[in-house]
């Protein structure tokens, strides 16, 4: 296939022989975060050949990164792409965009939504690549922002994606999910998820195409707790028959909670949640399994990453998702010894020893088989 047709089309998801069918990219692409992981989206939408608009809150480093274009505070080794304009002013890096991804920080989302609200042409696409749920409300972000930013599609870009690997040009696959309307399921090539999708596409860069934000998004959020989990074990001296059944059980609690919001199992085991799971629970960039491993070492919490201010997503995801999981009675209990480490002072050994002390149940739960635990039976 030449590189035309490579970045103007996508196939239709099909058993039978659909014909290919051709979508239009987006031209300008505005990307809100200067962080590592917006920094490296919008190196790939540049690499795509859109003209990309780069805007960070914080006017030193923004004014910083367009002088020298490196971003030295957080890829500090990848140059910035020449179509890529960065600013911290919200009208100039909003002004002709036709659809945004948004990489700031989850717990700024609400706040950040009311102050681009005044700027944001009509009807664009929103791509969340921020992950997490709403602490307090148990809101899904895309939930969030279809709140605070009616009129606008809204929909997720996550999957196993190290922002530097990203930004380097290492072969990296994603997916792009938004509510498909009954227009897009008839002209699926008009979607907002196809058209971000070829609009993102390089020859490094593959996304695929999805109508489950739902199962995207639980995805990213519950990936960031069991990757604690599993660095917490790792940090404690176990190995890998430990993170192998913390990460197989941990799919198997995201596909019940993405199910009971009406999400899909199916979604989960793709890219964005099982990939990310597998990624962000293998290595130490992570800072989820970073935090974790060090926690597993008995560093204390204020003097982890050399005492640094590092933001770590899976633990306000500890709470909100723990929360949502309560409220609407779905077991999670990999999430539950984490948040029970993290904010009920439960003592790490302990947690993780009644995980695995939990009554015996089936694998599938349809067989819905629970036995009492040995261990359990010998202590009373």
């Amino acid at each position: 296939m030449d590189g035309d047709r490579l970045e103007n089309s996508i196939t239709p998801t099909s058993n039978v022989g659909s014909a290919r069918v051709h979508a239009h990219p987006y031209g300008r692409v505005a990307v809100l975060g200067t962080g590592s992981w917006g920094t490296a989206l919008a190196m790939v939408a540049a690499t795509a050949g859109r003209e990309v608009r780069l805007w960070g809150r914080r006017q030193q480093l923004s004014d910083a990164v367009e002088a020298t274009r490196i971003n030295a505070e957080y890829l500090p080794d990848v140059p910035l792409h020449d179509s890529i304009f960065v600013t911290s002013e919200l009208s100039k890096a909003l002004e002709g965009a036709q659809a945004v991804l948004i990489a700031t920080p989850s717990r700024t989302l609400r706040e950040l939504c009311g102050s681009i609200r005044p700027h944001l042409p009509k009807g664009i696409p929103l791509a969340l690549c921020c992950k997490g749920i709403e602490r307090g409300t148990g809101f899904l972000l895309s939930h969030l922002v279809s709140e605070e930013l009616p009129g606008h599609p809204v929909g997720a870009l996550s999957g196993p994606t190290f922002a530097r690997e990203t930004a380097l040009g290492h072969p990296t696959a994603a997916t792009i999910a938004f509510p498909f309307t009954y227009e897009d399921r008839l002209d699926p090539a008009k979607s907002p998820a196809a058209r971000l999708a070829v609009s993102m596409s390089s020859a490094a860069f593959r996304p695929y195409v999805s109508d489950d934000p739902v199962g995207v998004e639980i995805g990213g959020a519950v990936k960031n707790v069991i990757a604690i989990a599993c660095g917490m074990m790792t940090g404690a001296g176990f190995a890998e028959n430990t993170r192998a059944a913390l990460i197989t059980r941990g799919i198997d609690e995201m596909k019940f909670l993405a199910e009971a919001l009406g999400g899909r199992r199916e979604t989960v085991t793709g890219l964005s949640g099982a990939g990310d799971l597998t990624l962000t629970c293998s290595s130490m960039t992570s800072r989820n399994m970073s935090l974790g491993v060090q926690l597993g070492k008995g560093i204390p919490r204020n003097k982890c990453f050399d005492g640094r201010d590092v933001v770590v997503e899976g633990e306000v995801n500890a709470v909100s998702v723990v929360d949502l999981a309560r409220r609407i009675r779905v077991r999670m209990p990999i999430c539950e010894a984490v948040h029970a480490i993290l904010y009920e002072q439960a003592d790490l050994a302990t947690a993780f020893s009644d995980l695995w002390a939990r009554p015996i149940e089936s694998e599938p739960r349809t067989l819905d088989i629970e036995l009492a635990h040995p261990t359990t039976l010998r202590e009373t």
